[in-house]
């Protein structure tokens, strides 16, 4: 079997214009999506689709066309219709997800990673798919040009709002490892060429077992409302050290390919 855990830690480092760093332990599924069925006839605190302690919903990942999504395929397929308009012409074999699982009926994912590789296990492109409070998705795609020595590397606009406290027009730099072992993803954040901001994401790789899954169940307990309540709680820190604030509404033009658009600005 392919899938796994990784039992990892998140580390966010704002240099400018103040000083902020915090980290969080987490873990997060690394998925075989043709391994979906299997998993969730293996672990019984797993299910697709279907309400259980962790949840894969299909509907909460990347769901083409934007205007109107097919909520009729799978992940997967939605994925090889994104590469495919894309102009990736290989198309991947094996597909795997390094995501947060819908826990107890919620799920909040600042960003998950589909690692996709070709018949001979070899790596093909990778896709980040980032997203914000909002409810808003934005993918990242980087392909076989981006890859130097196992680590995907994209420098590019963001143009998708996903913190409050940072500017629109401020740009991603990717540095995602394919996973083995240990997990070892990185995402800076810049700013007129200048590096302003750092998050990653380490770990070490566990065995996807029911043990592994019940004590990860008590060891961090709901731990998507955990992630969305750390990240509202360093916003409140932040708006008391008086970061500058920058409103959605502002620059739509800075706002580009965006799925799921929140529509109550």
């Amino acid at each position: 079997m392919n899938s796994c855990l990784y039992r990892s830690v998140v580390m966010h480092n704002r240099m400018k214009p103040v000083s902020h760093r915090f980290h969080y332990n987490v873990f997060m599924f690394y998925i075989d999506l043709d391994e979906i069925e299997i998993l969730k006839k293996k672990l019984f605190l797993f299910s697709h689709n279907k309400f259980n302690f962790f949840n894969f919903r299909d509907k909460e990942h990347l769901q083409l066309p934007i205007e109107d999504p097919d909520k009729t395929k799978s992940t997967k397929q939605h994925i090889l219709n994104y590469l495919e308009q894309n102009s990736v012409k290989v198309v991947p074999t094996k597909i795997m997800l390094m995501t947060n699982l819908n826990v107890l009926g919620y799920n909040f994912n600042p960003v998950s990673f589909y690692y996709c590789f070709d018949e001979t296990n070899k790596p093909l492109c990778c896709v980040a798919e980032v997203g914000n409070t909002f409810g808003e998705m934005k993918p990242y795609l980087m392909t076989k040009e981006n890859l130097k020595e196992n680590i995907f590397h994209l420098n590019t606009e963001k143009y998708f709002y996903v913190s409050p406290f940072m500017d629109h027009d401020a740009s991603f730099d990717f540095n995602l490892r394919i996973p083995g072992e240990k997990l070892n993803n990185r995402i800076d954040t810049f700013k007129n060429g200048e590096r302003v901001f750092i998050s990653t994401l380490t770990g070490n790789k566990k065995p996807i077992t029911n043990l592994n899954l019940l004590w990860y169940s008590i060891r961090f307990p709901l731990i998507t409302l955990k992630i969305i309540t750390l990240i509202h709680w360093n916003a409140l820190l932040l708006w008391r050290k008086k970061i500058p604030y920058f409103k959605k509404a502002e620059h739509a033009d800075l706002q580009k390919d965006v799925f799921r658009k929140y529509k109550n600005e």
